[in-house]
């Protein structure tokens, strides 16, 4: 009995201690797994899948990030190469600029005729447009605008002599100053008789000038010539241009608006003379001024520059910075995929 009963106490501790040490192993086991501690605080065996899903989110948005990038500097690089190309356009092709400038009183511009055969009868300085009725047309006058007889040699031949009347024309553009002139010429051989003229900018200039015979030839080179009829009133309204050149220089000519009025000759007897009329007046109180303005500003160009270029470094920064991120991201990656891989 006594031999029984160890037998039987030492198949129970058998028994009891065999659980005991398989419990202490699936102890040991739990508390190894659950000692990993799973990145992001997520549970369960789906963990690492949707980490992964995450992260190659983000990888594919940088990418598109980078790329979009990557356009905006190439939109960069073509806006800067448009605007100096836009700036040399517009260094050689200057915008014309005209501007107005209103004024009581004109220099007195000079008004040389070239009457050939005709004779000047009468000129008078009159205001406010009123002219009065002719007395004796066809008859010597008063003279009474300042005139001024020239000879000179013609600039374009350099051999005939030309004769030029030069006379002051009308200044006070208020009271709507005009000169009127009435020429006569007894006969010419031609079918059509006309008087030849021409405007230059400044009559005192050609009063105070030591060589007038030089000073008719620069002008007849420089302004056009105009003609006006017999047997009609000529109305010559003018305006006054000033351009400036690149150099700095000024040029003046004149614009003219012109009207012709028939004469009506009521002398008794028929007559084969000619007789010119002709009126000079300003058109309007404004000198026109012309002047070439280069409308490319190289200040406006170099803040627009400078602004492209800060986005281009910006945007190279950026990509950078986004490429390192994503090069470390995924060294992270690896480091996890490994960790994991060595813990199964």
């Amino acid at each position: 009995a006594t031999v029984l009963t160890m037998q039987l106490s030492g198949d129970v501790e058998q028994v009891y201690g065999n659980p005991t040490e398989e419990g202490e192993g699936e102890m040991e086991d739990h508390e190894d797994t659950s000692s990993v501690i799973l990145p992001d605080g997520e549970l369960g065996p789906s963990a690492p899948y949707l980490r992964f899903s995450k992260t190659c989110l983000k990888n594919v948005f940088s990418v598109i990030l980078l790329f979009i990038y990557l356009l905006l500097m190439a939109v960069a690089v073509f806006l800067v190469y448009q605007t100096i190309a836009d700036f040399r356009e517009k260094l050689k092709h200057p915008v014309m600029s005209v501007s107005y400038k209103e004024v009581s009183l004109y220099d007195a511009p000079g008004i040389a005729f070239y009457p050939g055969k005709a004779r000047l009868l009468s000129c008078k300085h009159h205001y406010y447009d009123h002219i009065p009725p002719l007395v004796n047309p066809g008859q010597p006058g008063d003279i009474e605008c300042t005139t001024q007889r020239i000879n000179y040699t013609d600039p374009f031949t350099n051999q005939t002599m030309k004769y030029a009347l030069v006379v002051q024309g009308p200044r006070d553009v208020k009271k709507k100053e005009l000169v009127f002139l009435q020429f006569h010429l007894n006969g010419t051989d031609q079918d059509f008789s006309a008087i030849d003229y021409l405007l230059f900018s400044s009559f005192q200039d050609f009063i105070n000038s030591p060589k007038k015979a030089e000073f008719m030839k620069d002008c007849e080179s420089s302004y056009s010539s105009w003609k006006f009829s017999g047997g009609f009133r000529t109305w010559v309204k003018m305006s006054l241009v000033k351009t400036k050149e690149e150099d700095g220089s000024e040029t003046v000519e004149f614009k003219q608006e012109t009207s012709v009025v028939n004469y009506i000759d009521q002398r008794t007897k028929p007559r084969s003379d000619q007789l010119f009329f002709v009126v000079f007046e300003w058109k309007d109180p404004f000198i026109q001024t012309v002047q070439d303005i280069i409308t490319a500003n190289p200040w406006n160009m170099i803040a627009l520059l400078c602004g492209i270029f800060l986005a281009l470094f910006k945007a190279a920064d950026f990509a950078k910075l986004s490429v390192k991120w994503m090069i470390k991201i995924r060294k992270r990656h690896l480091k996890r995929s490994q960790a994991m891989n060595h813990i199964s």
